[in-house]
């Protein structure tokens, strides 16, 4: 891969990241007792009210699903910025081959050619 294409793909990485943590600081904040992406939804406090308190826990629920989601999305920025650095990011973890860049433009943390991605997915 071209060396222009990987520094925009890596620039796309590092903004993604940003983005998700400033979306995950809304609501929770990182776990001191963990070094990775590990975030904790903070219990958000509207009232004493018996509606504050049903609204409260329907939040935090909420919360907490969105909170998983942004912390699987981060991890895999953070993995594909792993592959940056180590010079392996474009290629394909399973087979070792180039993986094609309008999947990598499509999806910037792709790890797996398409081919790979559809056997490991059953869709051959």
């Amino acid at each position: 891969m071209k060396d222009t294409f990987m520094q925009t793909m890596k620039d796309q990485l590092l903004a993604e990241k940003t983005r998700l943590e400033n979306e995950l600081s809304k609501f929770a904040h990182r776990n001191p007792n963990s070094a990775d992406t590990d975030f904790k939804t903070d219990f958000p406090n509207h009232g004493d009210k018996e509606d504050e308190n049903a609204s409260e826990v329907a939040e935090f629920s909420n919360n907490l699903s969105l909170e998983d989601e942004l912390e699987k999305a981060l991890r895999d920025v953070e993995k594909a910025l792993v592959r940056v650095e180590e010079g392996k990011y474009g290629t394909c973890k399973y087979c070792n081959q180039e993986i094609d860049e309008r999947r990598i433009q499509a999806r910037p943390t792709s790890s797996s050619c398409i081919q790979c991605k559809k056997t490991l997915t059953q869709e051959v």
